[in-house]
């Protein structure tokens, strides 16, 4: 299984594509009527942009570049990464369905409750690998 690097890198550049054809398909409603309905679209393309391809190529490259605790675990413990990649991810889509229109304003609150505790579990991971470092 690829390391948790390379998923959360992924993942963001899965966000990215999408957000930018999101971003796209509005920016195209602006000139046409038929494509009126995509200004809607607005908040899951800025969330997926803003959140999800940004904070998650983050998360993905300070997990990869951060140094390992001496004698621990090449990458720390894993499972609290991919926790909060789950929950990121999770986060994304609740915050960016939130904003349509027809969605309930819980999900929009419960998206960004999963978006901060994701963001928690993963400093809470890292902070022991910026800690150890000692430079030789």
């Amino acid at each position: 299984m690829p390391r948790a690097s390379v998923w959360l890198v992924r993942t963001a550049l899965l966000h990215l594509t999408l957000g930018a054809g999101i971003g796209a398909v509005a920016l195209a409603g602006k000139a046409s009527a038929a494509l009126a309905f995509s200004l809607a679209l607005r908040p899951v393309h800025v969330e997926c942009i803003l959140i999800g391809w940004t904070l998650q190529l983050a998360f993905g490259v300070a997990y990869w570049i951060l140094p390992r605790r001496p004698g621990g675990a090449k990458g720390g413990d894993t499972a609290r990464v991919w926790t909060a990649w789950a929950l990121l991810n999770a986060g994304v889509i609740a915050v960016g369905l939130g904003g349509l229109p027809a969605v309930s304003g819980w999900a929009l609150a419960s998206g960004r409750l999963a978006e901060v505790a994701a963001a928690v579990l993963f400093a809470t991971h890292a902070w022991p690998r910026v800690r150890s470092y000692t430079p030789a």
